[in-house]
């Protein structure tokens, strides 16, 4: 069995989706499970539904109209016969939607994020598989949420994996083409949850890892995972082969190639990890494995953008000792930041966080009942891994540095 995965940029118009046949065509699709994202940017537009819905409800229906444009434009130019079912299916999906905002009763942000964004990925995924059926790649459609089942973490739910593992055993015919959608799962209560952004990656993984695959493809618009993001750094260049170790630090620092929690299950089992070109997909692309030494072994470089550099120190000048931080940790838990890095001495504490939630301006407000407490929105956070000389004055020059960190393999400076 193997596992394929194709992100939103590779399904992103009608000319994408032609693209997935003729990748299947050419590296096989027997024995295949495909995994697929929203197409192109109607994550973000489904977001722009579910705040419409919140603050703007005289923009719900539009927002929702050109989503369902976008997307009609596609089956348009893929599908001659009007009379397709595949209109008529997604249709009712989007149907669906409407009476999911006419029947809510549920105030809870959360709640309504996940049950509308991953309509994105069951819209795409009907497309898909019908198209490829009537070009004769014969394949099943599955619903995900019927495999894959989780707790009522809502936008980032946490895997339920013995029920995971018993349902895809069970009800996963391998000798098939299946299609299936990334990113969304249910929980025990059958309301969809989702496995947090970018969380399609984790979806082939636990596929993978419940079907014992011989190996998780991920297919992109680059050549395979390079040492730095090419839209923010000059010069990348494709690393051939990088452990799972390696793989996993470099998500734990922001790469956006691989998500964070998709590299465990496949190191737990040894499946090999395969980042290649869905333009040119008989490229080697980068193997991701066991014991595979970084090739070739030059800086990694990553940025991670819009972080708050939050900075404590004790209002009676005391040192900051175990109690404080344990105090600090328990508020970004409770109000959940995303901890990118930290920084203490004596008397003061630096945190860098993501404000996923838009929970800031509470903890800040708690914060300051016992800190003296500044902050800077949207900071810049660089990485370089495997840092040299040469790296480090490259990051720093011409930045103004107000946090800067350094260690024989990393090297973080926040900058303005």
């Amino acid at each position: 069995m193997q596992i394929f995965k194709f992100g939103g940029a590779s399904v992103k118009d009608a000319e994408s989706v032609r693209n997935i046949a003729r990748v299947l065509k050419s590296v096989g699709s027997k024995n295949t499970l495909i995994i697929v994202s929203a197409m192109g940017k109607t994550t973000n537009a489904m977001e722009k539904v579910v705040s419409n819905y919140f603050d703007v409800k005289h923009e719900l229906h539009y927002s929702i109209q050109e989503v369902k444009k976008y997307h009609n434009n596609i089956i348009l130019d893929l599908f001659d016969d009007e009379g397709h079912n595949v209109f008529e299916n997604i249709d009712n999906l989007f149907q669906e939607l409407l009476q999911f905002f006419d029947n809510n009763k549920s105030p809870n942000y959360n709640f309504v994020y996940d049950q509308v964004i991953g309509f994105g990925e069951l819209i795409s995924t009907n497309i898909i598989s019908h198209y490829l059926n009537t070009i004769g790649l014969t394949n099943s459609w599955l619903d995900v949420r019927n495999f894959i089942k989780t707790d009522d973490y809502y936008r980032n739910a946490r895997v339920s994996w013995s029920k995971t593992q018993e349902l895809i055993s069970e009800k996963v015919d391998t000798s098939k083409l299946n299609i299936t959608q990334g990113f969304i799962a249910s929980n025990s209560n059958n309301f969809t949850t989702t496995l947090g952004r970018e969380g399609s990656d984790y979806t082939a993984a636990i596929f993978a890892f419940c079907l014992n695959a011989k190996s998780v493809t991920i297919w992109k618009d680059v050549p395979g995972i390079l040492n730095a993001d090419p839209r923010y750094f000059e010069n990348a260049e494709l690393l051939s082969q990088i452990s799972y170790t390696e793989a996993i630090e470099l998500s734990y620092y922001g790469a956006s190639v691989i998500h964070p929690k998709t590299l465990q299950p496949l190191q737990r089992k040894e499946i090999p990890l395969l980042v290649k070109s869905f333009l040119n997909p008989e490229n080697k692309g980068t193997i991701v494995g066991k014991g595979l030494e970084l090739t070739p072994k030059s800086p990694c470089y990553i940025l991670k953008q819009n972080q708050i550099l939050i900075s404590l120190s004790s209002l009676d000048f005391s040192y900051i000792v175990e109690d404080n931080i344990r105090h600090i940790f328990g508020l970004l838990h409770d109000y959940k930041m995303k901890v990118s890095m930290i920084q203490n001495s004596a008397i003061s504490f630096s945190v860098c966080v993501e404000n996923n939630y838009n929970n800031l301006d509470s903890l800040l407000l708690h914060l300051k009942a016992k800190y003296k407490v500044k902050s800077h929105q949207g900071v810049k956070l660089y990485t370089v891994r495997h840092h040299n000389e040469a790296a480090v004055k490259e990051m720093e020059n011409g930045k103004e540095i107000l946090l800067k960190q350094i260690s024989p393999e990393i090297m973080q400076i926040i900058t303005t």
